[in-house]
């Protein structure tokens, strides 16, 4: 479900790629997706390309192999479109088929796996793109409906008690093993769902960011449906 009032604060729709390299992040909008209404027959790519792997990088030339039904060749040129788009535009986008990412289970109380609400980060200027063609989509948060993990006294206090070294690199420990990057959801929170199709670049966290940092997850797959994803 999408809580639409927060999503006009968060996200701004455009309606061309060009809009969506080049538009500046400001105020509350950390996202800025490419609004598309898809043509073609995802579900054709997905069924060809079933993989025993949970990931699957899928590449140009495994798309180009593929012998398509005419849906099937319509979905294929978008996947190439986007793929050669968004490389032109200097960014090293990857296409993958996910059935499931790998859970983290190394500490119960504070997963820091794709499943988790996390921002991304980066020493230089940059950005996050993806789009879900197939499957289960992406999801967003407002920055308002949640707070960074490692400020929840109760997580604060559990991750004090993993922690070996001297009370003045406690932070540097947090920011080692990205806890810092986590971000828990208020209760009662919903989700904004980024939807099939839609290219989006998220903002992150790095130093010259006028904006907070997306807040995003991996969804929970659905009755095993795998994934087709394309993130740079």
């Amino acid at each position: 479900m999408i809580n639409t009032a927060h999503q006009e604060n968060q996200i701004q729709w455009v309606t061309h790629f060009n809009d969506l390299v080049s538009m500046p992040f400001h105020g509350r909008i950390n996202a800025i997706c490419w609004t598309r209404e898809l043509v073609g027959d995802f579900a054709e790519i997905v069924d060809l390309l079933r993989s025993n792997e949970n990931i699957a990088e899928i590449h140009q030339d495994d798309l180009l192999a593929l012998q398509l039904s005419e849906q099937g060749q319509l979905a294929r040129e978008i996947l190439l479109q986007d793929l050669k788009a968004l490389k032109d535009h200097g960014a090293a986008p990857t296409l993958n088929l996910i059935k499931s990412y790998e859970r983290d289970d190394s500490h119960p109380f504070f997963p820091t796996d794709v499943y988790s609400f996390h921002v991304d980060s980066s020493p230089i200027p940059a950005a996050t793109f993806l789009c879900t063609y197939y499957g289960e989509s992406s999801e967003i948060l407002p920055n308002s409906q949640a707070t960074q993990k490692v400020l929840v006294p109760e997580i604060r206090d559990e991750l004090k008690k993993i922690y070996r070294g001297a009370e003045d690199d406690f932070d540097s420990f947090l920011r080692e093993n990205f806890f810092d990057l986590h971000y828990l959801a208020n209760p009662d929170t919903l989700p904004i769902k980024l939807g099939l199709g839609h290219l989006c670049r998220l903002a992150i966290e790095h130093p010259e960011s006028s904006v907070p940092p997306c807040l995003h997850r991996a969804p929970l797959e659905k009755n095993g449906q795998t994934r087709l994803l394309l993130i740079c």
